[in-house]
């Protein structure tokens, strides 16, 4: 029988064990550092007696005793095996992000709270799942609210939405798009506070049992609230462009460093030339720690990831209702953004960019409306032929 090396295999580190994590449903396995150098000898489809050619210094008996333990453990497949057509379908579809994609999302399923027991064996196989470090019950929770108490402030005006201004829900629904073309007309602050306080500011406390949490307009995992608000102000009437912290506690932005140029959003949101156009950026930054104090599972920072897409539709129906053209982005270059926005990028670091300014009336970047020819050149449904 031959056998390759997993093409879906990560390799790393924990708790000073060296583990090989095959995924979609290997077993994390604690071996030997020198498993890496059988595991090469299998790079293409291979026997246990060709690949004993290629690692002479080894006995035979090893190897093969280290071929059964890397199969058992998935980083081994066996040619024509259900595991072996597994793993190729698994490279064929997630190719193109492997292999950090895959693995967070493989590695963070079917995962919660019920860990798997822990072992000591450095050197044999293991069945434990390698766990996050549980942070000392006796630890505080992280504080409700950032805050920037020595910042220079700006206290936001306290006027709710008027229904009577705002278009109706169904018609704020069909009508939010993806905006690329800003008008130059500044947002005004008496637009901007609203907006800021309906999207991401408490509307009431709740008793989770420790103490008070809050929540938002928006659903949040547990109601940790982990996400902070951090403003790029390019076009603001009453603003000095900057970054600003919004404190959603007092409702005011605090000057964090003074200077933004449409260059510089620009460069930060990934050379997207629309992002300096805009009136203002948002920068949803999450404060790891608040949602790990409660929830110290890997899977959950896929939560963190939901919540910013919680919060990002919250901030684009509302600035729609309020006549803004709202724009979101993934792409952004995370460590001189963090650098922005007076964040450490480890504990603290940013998720998801928003952005709105008044739309131009031509938005020459919008798509095109399909046609005839469009759906012609189209697969719309997948007969499964």
């Amino acid at each position: 029988m031959r056998f390759r090396r997993s093409r879906c295999l990560t390799c790393y580190w924990h708790d000073g064990r060296f583990v090989l994590h095959p995924y979609p449903h290997g077993t994390p396995t604690a071996l030997h550092p020198a498993a890496t150098e059988i595991l090469s000898a299998f790079e293409g489809w291979t026997s246990p007696g060709d690949a004993g050619k290629d690692l002479a210094h080894l006995a035979p008996e090893s190897v093969e005793e280290a071929v059964s333990a890397l199969t058992e453990a998935g980083a081994l497949v066996a040619e024509d095996s259900a595991r072996a057509e597994l793993d190729e379908e698994t490279e064929r579809n997630w190719g193109a992000w492997a292999p950090e994609a895959p693995f967070f999302h493989y590695a963070t399923q079917d995962v919660y709270d019920d860990f798997p027991a822990e072992t000591d064996d450095l050197h044999g196989t293991s069945t434990a799942q390698p766990q996050p470090q549980r942070l000392e019950e006796a630890e505080p929770d992280p504080a409700l609210f950032t805050g920037y108490p020595h910042a220079p402030r700006v206290l936001l005006p306290r006027r709710p939405l008027q229904p009577d201004l705002l278009a109706p829900y169904a018609q704020v629904l069909h009508e939010r798009r993806t905006h690329r073309d800003f008008s130059p007309a500044p947002v005004s602050l008496d637009t901007l506070g609203p907006l800021l306080a309906t999207a991401f500011g408490p509307v009431d406390f709740i008793d989770c049992g420790r103490g008070a949490l809050y929540r938002r307009t928006s659903p949040q995992g547990g109601a940790r609230q982990e996400l902070d608000t951090y403003l790029g102000v390019l076009d603001v009437t009453g603003l000095t462009p900057g970054w600003y912290h919004y404190n959603g506690l007092q409702h005011s932005l605090e000057l964090l460093t003074e200077g933004l140029s449409r260059e510089e959003a620009a460069h930060l949101c990934a050379g997207q030339d629309w992002a300096g156009d805009a009136a203002f950026l948002v920068v949803l930054a999450a404060r790891l720690k608040r949602m790990g104090v409660k929830y110290p599972t890997p899977r959950c920072y896929r939560v963190c990831l939901l919540d910013a897409g919680h919060l990002g539709q919250t901030f684009a129906l509302t600035a729609t209702a309020l006549g803004l053209g709202p724009a979101q982005t993934g792409a952004f270059r995370d460590t001189p953004l963090a650098e922005a926005c007076t964040l450490d990028n480890t504990g603290h670091t940013p998720l998801y960019v928003l952005a709105a300014g008044h739309p131009r009336p031509d938005q020459r970047q919008a798509p095109p409306v399909a046609t005839t020819q469009t759906f012609a050149a189209t697969r719309i449904l997948d007969t499964g032929d």
